[in-house]
């Protein structure tokens, strides 16, 4: 029992990250350049967020005017729902005639703002109305669904243990959205497609941009990422995630702007990158695309399909390519399926079916680094790669 208890503690924290006002600020300035009314006259939904710990429902209520809301709702989890937490209500609560002691541990709160409650001619953080929910504050509950439904725009940094079931309940209620999760998120069954469709979309902010996040104490953070922290500006209980990014189905001028591409020829000749430099670009065995490993060097004068990284969608302009693909087995698309499969790592062999999970290219001397061998043939397998074409 202790182990289990210490091991959803452990979870818990790993997925508590709060965002900081800078990095919403930067996000959310960039919709608000492209349209400057996209969220005029609207109700935003901020679930899973505390004003006592997350940035966003501080950024929106400072902003309330400025971007001209109807009218801003966030909620939180009961304190008893993170049992990791040393919960001590706030002088703010504590002295609100609405507090019940027993109340602030079982149940989470709301807090909306629509109002100039204080009379001082504007709407901000001072004028939030708090109340506790009926339960507590899961989103998944009937209460905050209601709440999901009333919204106009879901914006929050979700728990990303439960990334996948939380764009799901968006998509579900066909809400437009902002929020954050891991880069790799791009690869799942359940995001992909939507990418493909242009139902989702990464966010103005390149995902190449170090984003920072406060954490509990007693969190575990990697000494390396404390450091990178600490030199951003952010010293004690900080970790910076290189790999995180922003999803988002709102519009963004970033994502209309055509990569500047050179030829085939340009890129084989002078190329940065010394895969491309000097050599012709690789076919992969298994699926009709050849691959382009970094996103400068696709070539804007090659008209069938390029495996390209996970993170060109950072560079993604529909207006110039389309989206075919991806190299993941669940997807399906792969010309041809391997049989058995010896894998050699570090001297070791084993038999795998891993080569089938991605794209493979077949070499004809002994790799560096990991290869499978198949009917004495050798080939690596390159990660994931979104397949594409240039718009005809």
């Amino acid at each position: 029992m202790a182990n289990s208890v210490l091991g959803a503690a452990k979870l818990a924290k790993n997925d508590e990250f709060y965002t900081q006002y800078y990095d919403i600020e930067r996000e959310v300035n960039a919709y608000v350049e492209y349209n400057p009314d996209v969220f005029r006259g609207k109700t935003i939904l901020l679930p899973c967020d505390d004003p006592e710990w997350s940035n966003f429902t501080k950024y929106f209520a400072q902003n309330f005017d400025r971007f001209g809301l109807k009218r801003l709702i966030s909620t939180s989890y009961a304190p008893e729902s993170k049992r990791y937490k040393v919960y001590e209500p706030t002088l703010f609560e504590m002295e609100d005639p609405k507090y019940d002691e027993d109340k602030t541990k079982t149940n989470g709160k709301i807090f909306v703002l629509d109002r100039d409650k204080t009379g001082d001619g504007r709407i901000d953080v001072n004028d939030l109305d708090w109340d506790y929910l009926e339960g507590d504050g899961d989103f998944r509950s009937d209460e905050v669904k209601r709440l999901r439904d009333e919204a106009d725009f879901i914006i929050t940094n979700p728990p990303f243990s439960l990334f996948r079931e939380f764009l799901a309940w968006i998509v579900e209620a066909n809400k437009r959205f902002l929020i954050i999760g891991n880069m790799n998120a791009i690869t799942y069954k359940e995001v992909f497609p939507l990418i493909m469709e242009n139902k989702v979309w990464l966010g103005a902010t390149g995902n190449g941009t170090d984003m920072v996040f406060a954490v509990p104490k007693g969190t575990e953070v990697k000494e390396q990422d404390r450091q990178k922290a600490a030199r951003l500006g952010y010293v004690g209980d900080y970790t910076r995630l290189g790999n995180s990014c922003w999803f988002s189905s709102i519009d963004h001028g970033k994502r209309h702007q055509p990569l500047p591409l050179m030829t085939m020829a340009d890129n084989i000749k002078f190329s940065r990158h010394k895969e491309i430099r000097g050599h012709d670009y690789q076919r992969y065995d298994n699926y009709d695309a050849i691959e382009v490993p970094y996103t400068d060097a696709i070539p804007g004068d090659y008209d069938g399909v390029m495996g390209v990284p996970i993170s060109f969608l950072d560079k993604y302009c529909p207006e110039q390519f389309v989206i075919l693909g991806i190299t993941k087995t669940w997807f399906g698309g792969a010309s041809k399926t391997y049989g058995e499969q010896i894998q050699v790592s570090d001297g070791a062999r084993s038999r795998v079916s891993k080569l089938n999970d991605g794209a493979a290219i077949e070499k004809a001397e002994v790799p560096t680094g990991t290869y499978y061998i198949v009917e004495g043939r050798m080939f690596i397998q390159v990660y994931a790669r979104v397949l594409i074409r240039k718009v005809l």
